[in-house]
């Protein structure tokens, strides 16, 4: 008799200790903090067996496994959480950042629109979507989003290269070497940039010297895509 109350007791504390679904999440939010993300997947699980309707948990677990590159497995989370509450840009935007890693560009589009129309005031909206139209050569719509992220911090480096990457599918090369030229001032160690300011001199405006100046550096730098260039017009 004695172990059967005991028994009984200790599952009476296993179900007065049960954590809620409050500490649950919040347990699942220090897991992703410390990116244990296949613990945070599993937490997220649990509060959804009290609540499948917890469209926080539900976004929550999507960006667990995007975080670990189950972007398919991703995108359907999303899109549980969309259903859940598409009035919340941020399942949109998630989703539509999972497409943009499969290279689903265009549907990466079509989340960003919609993330972007319930939220305008995000701008890591601008300059993903930038990134997926610069992808589907929409140059235009690219600098346009690129040039929104810009007005809200001027100081920033990956946004001035690829602005300068769309101006050059745009035939923009002014713009491109002003843009460039940004990248590599705030970014004095983007070989990348070096190497794109460095083709549009020497093969859109005929600056041998300059163009080949900045071949060299992005060449310094270990982008080694400028070694033909520099053996072909700088010797």
């Amino acid at each position: 008799m004695k172990k059967i109350w005991m028994l009984g007791l200790l599952v009476f504390g296993l179900i007065a200790c049960s954590p809620s679904e409050e500490e649950l999440m919040q347990a699942g939010m220090e897991k992703m903090d410390t990116q244990q993300w296949e613990d945070a997947v599993s937490i997220f699980d649990r509060v959804l067996e009290k609540n499948a309707g917890q469209s926080q948990a539900i976004n929550a677990k999507g960006v667990a496994l995007f975080q670990q590159e189950k972007y398919k497995e991703a995108i359907s989370v999303f899109s549980e959480a969309i259903e859940v509450d598409s009035a919340s840009y941020k399942p949109w935007f998630n989703r539509g950042n999972a497409h943009f890693e499969l290279g689903n560009l265009k549907e990466a589009v079509s989340d960003y629109n919609m993330a972007n129309r319930l939220d305008p005031q995000q701008t890591d909206i601008y300059y993903n979507r930038g990134l997926a139209l610069l992808g589907i050569e929409y140059y235009e719509d690219a600098i346009l989003d690129f040039d929104m992220a810009l007005q809200v911090n001027p100081n920033q480096a990956l946004v001035y290269f690829n602005k300068g990457k769309a101006q050059m599918g745009n035939n923009d090369p002014i713009g491109a070497l002003e843009s460039l030229t940004n990248a590599v001032n705030l970014d004095p160690k983007n070989g990348a940039a070096y190497y794109l300011l460095g083709v549009t001199r020497l093969s859109a405006l005929n600056e041998k010297s300059e163009g080949c100046a900045d071949l060299k550096m992005a060449l310094s730098l270990g982008y080694q895509e400028a070694e033909s260039w520099v053996k072909d017009f700088c010797q």
